[in-house]
């Protein structure tokens, strides 16, 4: 159902929160430019806390776009970066009148009728909708998350806001086109809003993982349901950061299990969970793990799956045609020599866990954000090789589940065996099997197969 744009408040909390967004973000830009061009200085520190403080408290997708621009090499200088990494979603949940109206639009006027418990307050609040715990008529603790007011518009006026800043990064740096960056951010938040694919998603990793014994993942309440309101079962769980003191023993097996929890779908199915902030997931008891949020999902073709383990073996075999083989796959074109070892070096630090056949950490963190370096270090260098590459939308998703997934090992300091933990799952690699499980789990659930 379409907001009612006709409430004279609604209209003027749009407006108002354009000029916030817009102003906060043309003033970063212009700082940005400041330094670049003209060589300016500014107390980027001072700065950066000024721009989360008016952000901050903005309900929308400001955190997700701010995320993202955090993972793209010299988008934003370090200490922004930082900031916007750290950038969480402060906002205050609404009101209960808020709750009353949007439970009574999407479920009828009787609609408290159909629980026998409903919590006016919000158990959790995210970047575009907040969680309520309430119990069913048959007894069910379920949790019900609502859509916040008008975030079509919001993600509307912040993605425009996020073309400011690319469109004074790729002034001043050409070796790396952002459009196919833009398109898929924007594809991703525009599904995020429609709780009835997130709703198929949901289903659809419960199937995918239903082997999986140590990865559990709600079910969604149909009758209890709508475009805007996603009710499913209540999952208890402690918060994983409360983890990273247990024993070793403890630590690996929940890295063990998150590993599993994103992996087996995305080299089984070819499907990502694109989210994995610290917040989608929690621990049970005996230290199985809950996956929370399907709203940000992506589905990718076979051949995307056969080209991130052909360029694994080209690494592992120092192949370099294979890697070719790879990048092609994947829709780098017209790579020369220095450009195809330039990307070599990124892939060799994402897959360095998965190239050595022995206990380790995944990695290491100097400066605070996980892979940054590298990242400025490779950016450095493809912007000195001259042409200018596209990078494929696919990308955007796939490095941040990387990097998100990377660091939360990290903070539980989990040594593993990468290499045997990932030749166990990708030691019987089809892509014809692949597309075929694909086809069957997706049709299953009315969506759609990538091209």
């Amino acid at each position: 159902m379409a907001e009612d744009h006709s409430d004279p408040k609604q209209f003027g909390g749009q407006i108002t929160r354009f000029g916030r967004v817009s102003g906060t973000m043309a003033g970063l830009a212009a700082r940005i430019a400041g330094e670049r061009f003209f060589g300016l200085k500014i107390a980027r520190d001072e700065h950066a806390q000024a721009l989360m403080t008016a952000l901050g408290n903005l309900k929308g997708p400001m955190m997700k776009v701010g995320q993202i621009l955090a993972t793209i090499p010299e988008a934003l200088p370090p200490e922004y970066a930082r900031a916007f990494q750290e950038l969480q979603s402060n906002a205050p949940p609404m009101g209960w009148p808020f709750v009353r109206r949007r439970m009574k639009t999407e479920l009828g006027a009787d609609w408290e009728a159909r629980f026998s418990s409903f919590g006016r307050e919000a158990a959790a609040a995210a970047s575009l909708g907040q969680v309520h715990r309430a119990v069913t008529k048959g007894g069910r603790d379920v949790a019900c998350k609502l859509q916040y007011p008008d975030m079509a518009s919001a993600i509307d006026s912040d993605l425009r806001q996020l073309k400011i800043i690319f469109s004074i990064y790729e002034r001043y740096d050409k070796s790396i086109s952002t459009r196919g960056i833009q398109e898929e951010l924007a594809a991703r938040l525009y599904e995020e809003l429609d709780y009835v694919l997130e709703a198929r998603y949901c289903r659809l990793y419960r199937q995918m993982l239903a082997d999986e014994e140590n990865v559990h993942v709600s079910e969604v309440i149909d009758n209890l349901s709508t475009g805007r309101l996603l009710t499913a079962e209540w999952m208890e769980g402690r918060r994983i950061l409360e983890f990273v003191d247990a024993p070793p023993e403890i630590r690996s097996r929940l890295a063990i299990n998150m590993f599993r929890a994103w992996y087996v779908p995305f080299y089984y199915y070819g499907v990502i969970h694109g989210d994995p902030h610290l917040g989608n997931y929690s621990v049970r008891p005996d230290y199985s793990l809950n996956l929370l949020d399907f709203g940000c999902v992506r589905v990718f073709p076979p051949r995307f799956i056969g080209g991130v383990i052909d360029l694994y073996y080209a690494l592992l075999r120092e192949d370099r045609d294979l890697a070719v083989h790879a990048y092609e796959t994947w829709g780098f074109s017209g790579l020369n020599a220095e450009q195809i070892e330039i990307l070599n070096v990124w892939a060799r630090f994402l897959y360095a866990p998965l190239l050595e056949d022995k206990v380790r950490p995944i990695g290491e963190v100097t400066k605070g954000i996980y892979g940054r370096e590298i990242a400025q270090d490779v950016h450095k260098r493809l912007r000195e090789s001259g042409a200018a590459i596209r990078v494929p939308r696919e990308f955007v998703f796939m490095d941040r589940a990387a990097l998100g997934l990377g660091s939360v090992f990290l903070h539980l300091k989990a040594e593993i065996n990468w290499y045997r933990l990932f030749h166990e799952m990708i030691e019987d690699f089809d892509p014809q099997a692949l597309a075929a499980r694909q086809t069957k789990a997706l049709a299953a659930f009315g969506l759609f197969v990538p091209d």
